[in-house]
């Protein structure tokens, strides 16, 4: 059976601050962890007033100190904007402090829009296309280090913090697949490539010392109430969001609206189908069906949720069914 686990993009709503965003992440983690989640995985974006999480590291810290079992990682740390071996210090220290809990998902993509991207790597001479050899780097930095090696990542040297790649795209697929790493791909928003993408990881992958068979693991929406009908509803926040952020509009998570959608433009309606095509909306029936088709029929190891909800007992709510749903 496939594990379940959490992506949080830890959501500013509307009527809301960032500080509760932060203390409704820690607080779905505790309960996630009560629940059976495998990890709770939290995401980098810059500039968008929606999503509190840019100091992922930070916040990654905040929610190991208030957890004690669950994985705790990065899905994922987008290296183009960091130097390698700030990223190995960082997630050397959250080794050292919590131990063998913390993950580190790499994607290549900035997280925010051109503008901000420049403003994050203006003292840097990287870019994307070096994301695979700041890879490789990175990984280095985390071995034991060698005699006469000039420059060592301290905490970080000899931590073996698990590392996995991020991506929507065969890019993504086929770097995982040479270096013998787990691979995570954004299915919740960018589906169209999954399935090649999946058979790419799956048919390239070379056995390394990091893990001996492909291991994938896929995004999901999923919204889960006790009737499908509330459900739906709940669902409307994100698709608002994704409109708006279409539209050039981001901004805060909106509360859910009755018929949103019914008078979208024909080319709105496609490409909101289409962005949110790996979703599950219903009740508990519902839901424990969706998870167990999907599962089934993408091979998929493991199950990474997201549920971008504006009511934050709402949010809980659906974790819980979907928890649930996982174990029936």
């Amino acid at each position: 059976m496939a594990k379940l686990s959490v992506l949080d993009l830890a959501p500013v709503v509307q009527g809301s601050t960032v500080a509760q965003a932060l203390n409704n992440s820690l607080d779905l983690a505790q309960h996630a962890e009560r629940w059976g989640y495998e990890r709770f995985w939290l995401a980098e974006h810059h500039n968008m007033r929606g999503i509190a999480s840019a100091a992922t590291s930070v916040l990654i810290g905040h929610v190991a100190n208030g957890t004690s079992t669950i994985r705790v990682g990065a899905g994922g740390i987008m290296l183009p904007n960091h130097a390698p071996l700030q990223i190995a210090e960082q997630f050397g220290t959250l080794a050292a402090l919590y131990g063998p809990r913390i993950d580190l998902g790499l994607g290549r993509a900035p997280g925010t829009d051109q503008l901000t991207a420049r403003a994050l790597r203006r003292t840097m001479v990287g870019d994307v296309d070096r994301f695979p050899q700041d890879v490789v780097e990175l990984l280095r930095y985390f071995k034991p280090a060698e005699p006469g090696q000039a420059v060592v990542a301290t905490p970080g040297e000899g931590l073996d913090v698990p590392v996995w790649i991020l991506g929507s795209s065969q890019f993504g697929a086929h770097l995982a697949a040479a270096l013998g790493l787990p691979y995570a791909f954004a299915s919740h928003f960018a589906p169209q490539e999954m399935e090649a993408a999946i058979a790419a990881y799956r048919e390239r992958f070379e056995p390394s010392e990091h893990l001996d068979r492909p291991y994938v693991m896929l995004g999901v929406n999923i919204f889960a109430a006790d009737t499908d009908e509330e459900a739906r509803l709940l669902f409307t926040s994100l698709q608002q969001a994704f409109v708006n952020l279409a539209l050039g509009k981001p901004g805060r998570l909106p509360p859910p609206v009755e018929g949103f959608g019914d008078d979208l433009d024909p080319m709105s309606a496609a490409r909101l189908r289409q962005a949110l095509r790996c979703s599950i909306v219903g009740g508990p029936e519902t839901v424990r069906q969706g998870i167990a088709e999907f599962a089934h029929r993408t091979g998929a190891d493991e199950l990474m949720v997201t549920a971008q909800i504006h009511d934050h007992a709402a949010r809980l709510r659906s974790f819980e069914i979907t928890a649930e749903a996982h174990r029936a």
